[in-house]
């Protein structure tokens, strides 16, 4: 099992690549999670309001933009923001009288970002170099937390929640897109580095993610969707035997991308500073 800062490292270091990658073909590119697991975990944007190409590099599993109920005048975080596209979607629904902040860890993504709310002269986006685990980001001071394919990535989750709650507003919520288990992952799959940078090793259990939401002090915790994700047995065989992915098949063990919503109460005091 890596530490936490091993793991931080390769999660920095496979989407540094997709970054560079991406920048020199401004088509994009088919990566990260989509092609570590060699299964489409992303969602097509292109019929979204604000969905821009440039910004999407795939590296998704859902839409939470779609479901986070984002009105004008919010202001709204996106946690591992990547090239931006969640960021530029939602600044569609925010409109002029809303702000938009990305928090991204890999300073080439960054970058890409940035150079993006450029060229789309977006003054209201703001992207800040950042880790989920210590958001760069006052307490009580947004109104919408998004995330698309990330909590995953982060070691400590309990913490990224706890982080999250902390800088809603009270009455405020998120709309989070992420990966989650039933059952448990073979030793070969949970071990592989490969496996963690494309979503699934650091993947939890559905219920365990969803009381670590609750314990973080979020309310009215709903599933708003849910798919099955399958692993093609081209990629089982880099990581098990021919024996181990018969028995992976035969088991009830399923990857689910699922997008979850929670809500801060009015009521919620925050103590922490």
């Amino acid at each position: 099992m890596q530490t936490s800062e091993a793991i931080k490292t390769t999660v920095k270091n496979t989407y540094d690549a997709i970054a560079r990658r991406s920048a020199e073909n401004e088509q994009g590119c088919d990566c990260g999670c989509s092609s570590k697991t060699g299964t489409k975990f992303s969602e097509d944007y292109s019929k979204l309001s604000g969905y821009t190409p440039d910004a999407d590099l795939g590296l998704g599993c859902g839409l939470p933009t779609e479901f986070a109920k984002i009105e004008k005048g919010d202001t709204v975080l996106d946690l591992g923001s990547g090239a931006g596209n969640d960021c530029f979607v939602a600044r569609a629904l925010v409109g002029t009288a809303g702000k938009v902040i990305g928090i991204d860890m890999t300073e080439s993504m960054l970058a890409k970002a940035k150079s993006n709310a450029t060229k789309l002269e977006y003054g209201n986006v703001e992207f800040r170099l950042g880790d989920i685990e210590n958001l760069p980001v006052e307490k009580n001071s947004v109104d919408v937390v998004v995330s698309n394919c990330v909590m995953n990535l982060v070691p400590d989750k309990q913490i990224a929640f706890n982080e999250t709650f902390r800088v809603l507003r009270p009455g405020g919520h998120f709309s989070i897109s992420d990966i989650v288990l039933r059952g448990t992952l073979p030793d070969g799959l949970r071990d592989a580095a490969a496996m963690y940078a494309g979503c699934v090793a650091g993947a939890l259990q559905k219920q365990a993610y969803l009381q670590i939401i609750e314990k973080a002090g979020f309310q009215s915790i709903q599933i708003q969707k849910e798919r099955e994700l399958v692993l093609p047995d081209e990629l089982l065989a880099k990581h098990l035997s021919s024996e181990e992915i018969d028995l992976f098949r035969q088991s009830e063990v399923g990857i689910f991308s699922i997008t979850v919503s929670a809500d801060k109460s009015n009521e919620s005091a925050i103590s922490c500073p």
